[in-house]
């Protein structure tokens, strides 16, 4: 179920430099430009250490009890079909029995791999995280979610998706317009591209031993229950 043109997709985007064109408003002048790079698809000599870091940093506000025993983190592109799959048919029953619960803390990170839109939703998400509100507009995003480069994800509708969850206007325009979190959402697509990753979603959950499990595409809650309680458990 992982996101079947990932590849053919992810590299066609990094042949080009997406630029994160909020042309909704007034000003385009601080324009910033994010550069993707393929995916390996073998292992280089010369390959990032993979280190607790690679899961943790540059991503979202953790989503629960920050001290939760076990952590998933999610890679995930905004336009992609099964990430909204995923949190429509299962991340509900996650957030329910694991992380209100104070089992699990989830931690989002972007991986965009389908278009600039991905990009710019990802900035929407960021911008909204510097005024706490983060998961709000994560929501807002997926719930408005009607397919990929369709224009559902289009500047006009992120500042309307920002106005209905109640962010200041002001302060996350300029944020948008000055692509904040540019560096940020590279080293979140860096960080997949370390792991190999070949599509969205992905999902690693780390145990309370440290121990790591990779589930690949939009998994039904059984199977990351059953991880869950494995990893309780011990």
């Amino acid at each position: 179920m992982i996101h079947a043109p990932s590849l053919a997709i992810g590299a066609a985007i990094a042949a080009v430099v997406i630029i994160i064109a909020f042309v909704g408003f007034d000003s385009i002048s601080n324009q910033k430009e994010l550069i993707l790079e393929p995916t390996p698809t073998i292992q280089q000599a010369d390959s990032p250490k993979i280190t607790i870091n690679t899961f943790l940093d540059n991503g979202s506000p953790v989503l629960g009890d920050s001290n939760a025993p076990i952590t998933l983190i999610e890679f995930g592109d905004y336009q992609c079909h099964f990430c909204n799959v995923f949190f429509h048919s299962t991340e509900e029953d996650i957030l329910k029995k694991y992380i209100e619960t104070g089992k699990v803390k989830m931690i989002f990170k972007d991986y965009n791999i389908i278009g600039p839109d991905s990009v710019n939703a990802s900035h929407g998400a960021h911008c909204a995280s510097d005024q706490e509100l983060f998961w709000e507009y994560h929501d807002i995003l997926y719930s408005n979610w009607t397919g990929e480069n369709n224009g559902w994800a289009s500047s006009e509708n992120l500042a309307r998706f920002a106005q209905e969850i109640g962010l200041d206007m002001d302060i996350w325009t300029e944020c948008m317009m000055n692509g904040s979190h540019s560096k940020s959402i590279i080293a979140s697509n860096n960080d997949a591209k370390s792991l190999e990753l070949t599509g969205t979603p992905a999902f690693f959950v780390i145990g309370p031993d440290g121990k790591t499990t990779r589930l690949f595409g939009a998994q039904p809650f059984e199977t990351f229950e059953k991880v869950f309680e494995s990893e309780l458990e011990k």
